[in-house]
């Protein structure tokens, strides 16, 4: 990996910052349905690229030109988010600018695959295919962003339904080619990094302009320990098994692991951190207060903590073929502390999904200590 894909991954450090802020300030299930969507279109031109950069060097030539291309189009969908669904007074119109700049995104990826394609005719034609849902998904975006409100949200839903659906579909047994299976894994293992990082961010933006106080830096103790353990969770176990799987694997099966456990398995383990992160940032920003946490932040606090443990399901199945059963009962727990997370006081209710997830990782430490040992080897 190079340091060019580092400076490639920082707009999008930027865009997961938007899309939290986007969701705090709808502090509604709409807004919060709202960001996933534009969680999803931003995990999806990410995943493009860190395929294409498995193609060639990511610093070099027309591979370089083109993601820096790509992420001037990703700093502008990230200014857009904003006004994602409402134009702001003045101006362009903000969802016609964000739904144009990620076209542009997508378009610049299949341009420059197709250029390094040349002479490999089964992954010429793969760009080709990918071509049709790109430009539909595109049209209905689009739509949507010139229509507005609920019609928006359904014909945003449906692009991502489409781009995502055909694009699997043709990916698993497809012409795309993934020649370094550690570099792949890794370019995924680092946006959960990206996403952990911007759990730690919404922490700050929650403590923002609030005096130091016990009940603040207790707070801050329990997010900090809450993003510990979501990487704890991640990287002790589950993600040595998978690359090392994917490595092994032929050339068909690794096409239909990276599709299914990294292309499509990833994005809820992402989701579940940024709308974890939502719910800490109420937290902290209610921290002193002695009413309960109410239902926004509590659905957000545990259910994405819920999302991520569904993810990591997902992804362990996929990826090794195994259902984790301690995640599993990790899941329904969590879910289930919603109301009284709800009811209690912020403190309580963060210190509650924190024991869970720091439970179930010394769970899973002592559990596979050998497992571990012997991958690591």
């Amino acid at each position: 990996m190079t340091t060019f894909e580092l400076f490639f991954d920082l707009v999008y450090v930027f865009a997961l910052t938007q899309v939290t802020a986007f969701m705090a300030h709808a502090h509604s299930g709409t807004g919060v349905l709202r960001g996933v969507l534009l969680l999803a279109l931003l995990w999806w031109s990410w995943s493009a690229y860190a395929w294409l950069g498995n193609q060639a060097r990511a610093d070099l030539g027309m591979l370089r030109a083109g993601m820096g291309l790509a992420m001037a189009g990703v700093f502008v969908v990230a200014l857009a988010v904003p006004e994602a669904w409402h134009d702001a007074p003045g101006g362009l119109n903000g969802p016609l600018v964000l739904a144009g700049a990620y076209l542009f995104v997508r378009c610049v990826h299949l341009v420059v695959y197709g250029l390094l394609a040349r002479g490999g005719r089964e992954l010429v034609r793969q760009v080709v295919v990918s071509w049709p849902p790109v430009l539909a998904g595109a049209g209905l975006l689009l739509a949507g962003a010139a229509i507005g409100g609920g019609v928006q949200t359904v014909l945003f839903t449906a692009a991502i339904a489409l781009d995502w659906g055909v694009v699997y579909a043709t990916s698993r047994r497809g012409g795309w080619r993934i020649h370094s299976a550690p570099y792949f894994a890794e370019r995924y293992e680092l946006f959960v990094i990206i996403a952990l990082g911007e759990s730690l961010t919404a922490l700050g933006v929650g403590a923002a302009e609030l005096p130091v106080s016990l009940s603040l830096l207790a707070a801050a103790a329990l997010g900090v320990g809450a993003a510990m353990a979501l990487w704890w969770l991640y990287f002790d176990v589950v993600t040595l098994v998978a690359r090392r799987r994917l490595h092994q694997a032929g050339s068909e099966d690794r096409l239909a692991l990276a599709a299914g456990a990294y292309g499509v398995g990833h994005f809820p383990v992402v989701a579940g951190i940024v709308l974890t992160a939502l719910g800490v940032e109420g937290v902290v920003g209610h921290a002193g207060s002695g009413h309960g946490l109410g239902w926004f932040s509590a659905g957000a606090l545990c259910g994405g903590a819920a999302l991520y443990l569904g993810g990591l399901l997902l992804f362990g199945r996929l990826a090794v073929n195994v259902w984790g059963p301690f995640r599993l009962v990790a899941l329904v727990v969590v879910a289930a502390w919603t109301p009284a997370a709800a009811a209690l006081p912020p403190l309580a209710a963060l210190a509650g999904v924190v024991v869970v997830l720091a439970v179930l990782a010394a769970v899973e430490t002592w559990w596979f200590a050998e497992l571990r040992h012997r991958v690591r080897a």
